[in-house]
């Protein structure tokens, strides 16, 4: 018997790794806009699983995978402006979703590894938005379900670096003043 080689992997992921990005334009013309403010961020996929078993399993329970459905639980800081007090645009839009109907209730969400590691998604959610409440001293932090609605898709991470390397240069009009690779 062999032993297994260690692997090189031995660094922990960070949790904060992800972003998530809400379009506040159209499908067809997305503007992708920061949500702000997260402290906790969980996504999912959840298998639903119905039993396949038959004779010729000899006895051997199966199943086969029928459906997937998606989801983001998140904790977020509700952000404000400094000095006019109005929320953040792209939090407004998640709340106000939460409080409608039909194509209203619904939003356009991508999220993906700020690092630029290949893991990137985009998909349409339901929102529910609920506020965490709270003593005169705490913060005002809302827990947001973005519950899917059709297919996650895969997408490329819009941080990654570009396909194969190549240099990037800094160019003034006669010259270069840095290259970097």
């Amino acid at each position: 018997m062999s032993t297994p080689t260690p692997p090189a992997e031995t660094e922990t992921a960070l949790a904060r790794r992800f972003r998530l990005d809400l379009n506040t334009g159209t499908t067809a013309t997305p503007v992708w806009s920061l949500v702000p403010g997260v402290q906790e961020f969980a996504p999912k996929v959840e298998p639903t699983q119905q039993k396949s078993t038959t004779y010729d399993d000899e006895g051997w329970a199966d199943s086969t995978v029928t459906e997937l459905a998606w989801s983001i639980e998140t904790k977020l800081a509700h952000r404000c402006h400094p000095e006019t007090g109005l929320f953040n645009a792209a939090q407004e839009r998640l709340r106000l979703a939460s409080e409608n109907f039909g194509t209203a209730s619904r939003v356009h969400v991508r999220y993906y590894d700020r690092t630029g590691r290949p893991e990137a998604y985009e998909g349409f959610a339901l929102v529910t938005w609920e506020p965490d409440g709270g003593a005169a001293d705490d913060l005002d932090t809302v827990k947001v379900t973005l519950t899917g609605k059709g297919p996650r898709k895969t997408i490329a991470n819009p941080v990654a670096p570009p396909a194969g390397g190549g240099t990037l240069a800094l160019a003034a009009p006669d010259k270069i003043l840095k290259e970097a690779a």
